[in-house]
């Protein structure tokens, strides 16, 4: 068990989770119900042997890591893997109720042990095969044509993998319904921002020009929107959105709303899919999508 600030939530629950799944249990030193799940986590935590790790968080002293969480009581407990939050729940729930929780999303001790060991499975789960992704998403936008949902992970996958033509041909049928479909709109934005990364050239030398017309001229809006769509092709999303707030600052209607509307893309990119959850359970909230909507309402609402 590890007590996590703002300090080091990067590297023990981000990039931790990358490897192993990483239960974080949000409490405080008043909460009686936390002083109930607290010692229950630590025990499985012990008896699960590595197969997920267990950090606390503060949520009085942190409680800027709470509110991107969106935790409205405590305890919560929210289980982060591969950098992204998959579930979580409330409350003191008991032994078994832990366990069935943890059961669900963590590799079955005998696929742990194997991928500790370096052992073969057979039958490791097809989620982890690229190509199994790829066509089940495939499927499901043959299957359902007009599901924009379908179409929308699909070619963010493509665009993720790298696939530019394919993801240009998938994304055809639906630009007609663009003015209508927002997240439609953004993978168009997610394109063109290629394009012109493509068009640029080297991508060193292209940013090098931007930021010598930015230091020279603060409000070069043009220059910063360039660099926030070769950020956004180089998938380098906040990055691009640290960008792009540094326009809305300096003025927020420049260009018909531009930058607010290409920032609206890059959240609905980088925004994991919805999670079913069961009754009583807390819907995971990615922190980095949490924290940056602030960031753009405090702005755009200033």
């Amino acid at each position: 068990m590890i007590n996590v600030t703002a300090a080091n939530f990067e590297a023990e629950v981000i990039e931790a989770s990358m490897d192993t799944p990483v239960l974080v249990d949000f409490w405080a030193p008043w909460c009686g119900p936390c002083k109930v799940i607290g010692p229950l986590l630590e025990k499985l935590e012990k008896d699960y042997k590595g197969r997920f790790k267990l950090v606390k968080i503060d949520s009085d002293q942190e409680q800027e890591l709470s509110q991107a969480f969106g935790i409205r009581s405590i305890p919560t407990c929210v289980l982060m893997s591969g950098g992204k939050p998959v579930d979580g729940f409330m409350g003191a729930v008991p032994e078994g109720q832990l366990k069935s929780f943890l059961d669900k999303h963590l590799p079955p001790a005998d696929v742990f042990e194997a991928e500790v060991t370096g052992e073969t499975v057979s039958d490791a789960p097809a989620d982890n095969d690229p190509q199994a992704q790829r066509e089940a998403l495939h499927q499901a936008v043959l299957q359902k044509p007009e599901d924009d949902d379908a179409r929308f992970a699909y070619v963010k996958f493509l665009l993720q993998s790298g696939e530019l033509e394919d993801a240009r041909t998938t994304l055809e049928p639906a630009l007609p319904r663009i003015a209508l479909a927002r997240r439609i709109d953004s993978l168009q934005r997610w394109i063109a921002a290629i394009d012109l990364a493509a068009r640029q050239g080297a991508s060193d030398a292209a940013m090098a020009g931007l930021d010598a017309k930015i230091a020279a001229n603060k409000r070069d809006f043009d220059a910063r929107f360039a660099r926030a769509q070769l950020l956004m092709a180089a998938q380098q999303w906040t990055a691009a959105m640290d960008e792009l707030l540094e326009i809305l600052m300096r003025d927020k209607s420049w260009n018909d709303e531009e930058a607010r509307k290409q920032f609206v893309a890059i959240l609905d990119i980088i925004e994991p899919p919805p999670v079913k959850v069961a009754d009583g359970q807390v819907p995971p909230v990615d922190p980095v999508v949490a924290t940056y909507r602030r960031r753009l309402s405090s702005v755009v609402l200033s």
